[in-house]
């Protein structure tokens, strides 16, 4: 591998001189399997021929302080020689590349653990929530992070679950609202703590009616507006990724799903190549609050964006995920990943709304499906509601409707 890299001999002598040159070389054969172009390969190697000589991995155990000090070390070298030029590289990426080779020869990284408050307690309710609630996975993840984040700010004097007052619940809650949260995520949270602590009161952990006198903010019934661009917004959107390189062609394709299918961020993070039925021009969509599978048509043009990505842009590799990241090491992209590519567009395009993420992409889908004529009921289903109630809020962006109501003649009622 460092032929195919370094042609000039006095620099391929120095690679193959310095320490663990045949691990070093076995792995950045593995990164070329993997996709690595030759310039990110050269930079790997140059990596590893720099910070090699302070890890010692014939123990068969390396900590992470280890690579810290073998990375510092080099740092400080380079400074005093004048030969910093190469570490305009973060120092994480410098960790992150020698930790990944320590651990493709089978030595252990040793991280430290740090151990979280009330894990047991905290793994007890999630395993109520998934067997006994049925509650989604997202849906747990965010109540397990809220009450993780609780636990962490308490006083260390709150050695147990029962030692928790109602002060400290007010407390935590008060602060987020000082952190700039809105009524709305107050709520969630606060939802989140009764619905623990009304888990630890039947498991006679904690005090008796805490979770009774958990206040949050008032929030009124379909009170906030859901907001999305204007569907001329949402085409220059789709237009502005037209071009030929590699991620407008993936992101044109993901931004389609979003807007014409109204899809969730994590519904097309979901989407796997089998979901794609090319022979009846079918689209298999996993609904995770509905525990479901819905199926629509593959519209025309959906389906080219697709297939053009998969033709053109979408690494060749084992994963089946539909969409994966455009740069080696090729993985799926996650749904944190589809809202970063929604806001980025739609910040470059200068489209000011509240939130600039994936869901607004929604939002405009319903917005545009209401102007068409459709009834809450398609517009429901298209969606994948589990509820009407869900879909009302959209009656509330229905201006020619609601033009309609205003000028009914109400007569004798007056």
């Amino acid at each position: 591998m460092f032929e195919i890299l370094f042609k000039y001999p006095a620099v391929l002598a120095r690679y193959r001189a310095a320490p663990h040159s045949d691990s070093r070389e076995r792995f950045l054969e593995d990164c070329a399997n993997q996709g690595y172009s030759d310039s990110m390969l050269r930079k790997i190697a140059w990596v590893l021929m720099t910070v090699a000589p302070g890890i010692n991995i014939d123990h068969g155990e390396v900590t992470l302080q280890d690579i810290e000090l073998a990375v510092d070390q080099r740092t400080r070298f380079s400074r005093q020689t004048g030969h910093s030029d190469g570490f305009r590289w973060s120092r994480q990426m410098f960790i992150h590349i020698a930790t990944e080779w320590v651990q493709s020869l089978g030595c252990i990284v040793s991280v430290p653990q740090v151990e979280r408050r009330f894990t047991e307690q905290l793994e007890a309710f999630a395993r109520y929530l998934r067997e006994e609630r049925g509650l989604s996975p997202v849906t747990i993840l965010t109540r397990c992070n809220q009450l993780a984040d609780f636990f962490e700010r308490l006083p260390p004097a709150r050695d147990s679950i029962r030692s928790i007052s109602i002060a400290d619940v007010d407390s935590f809650i008060e602060d987020k609202g000082h952190q700039g949260w809105t009524r709305a995520s107050l709520g969630t949270l606060a939802s989140s703590l009764r619905s623990f602590f009304r888990y630890a009161q039947s498991r006679d952990w904690c005090l008796s009616g805490l979770s009774a006198v958990i206040e949050s903010p008032r929030i009124y019934a379909l009170e906030r507006i859901p907001q999305g661009p204007h569907w001329e917004d949402v085409q220059r959107l789709l237009s502005n990724a037209g071009g030929d390189r590699y991620v407008d062609i993936r992101d044109r394709a993901i931004l389609m799903l979003l807007s014409v299918y109204g899809l969730r961020r994590g519904e097309v993070a979901a989407l796997r190549l089998d979901d794609l039925d090319w022979t009846s021009e079918r689209i298999l969509i996993t609904r995770p609050k509905q525990r479901c599978k819905q199926c629509y048509p593959l519209l025309v043009e959906v389906g080219d964006a697709i297939l053009h990505y998969l033709r053109e842009a979408r690494p060749r590799c084992s994963h089946r995920a539909l969409f994966l990241t455009i740069a080696a090491p090729f993985r799926p992209l996650s749904a944190s990943s589809i809202t970063a590519i929604a806001h980025a567009r739609l910040t470059a395009l200068d489209i000011t709304l509240p939130s600039r993420g994936a869901h607004c992409l929604r939002h405009a889908c319903a917005g545009h499906l209401l102007a068409l004529g459709f009834t809450l009921k398609q517009i429901g289903d298209h969606l994948g509601h589990r509820s009407a109630n869900s879909t009302l809020h959209y009656t509330k962006v229905d201006m020619p409707g609601l033009r309609l109501v205003a000028e009914l003649d109400l007569g004798s009622l007056l």
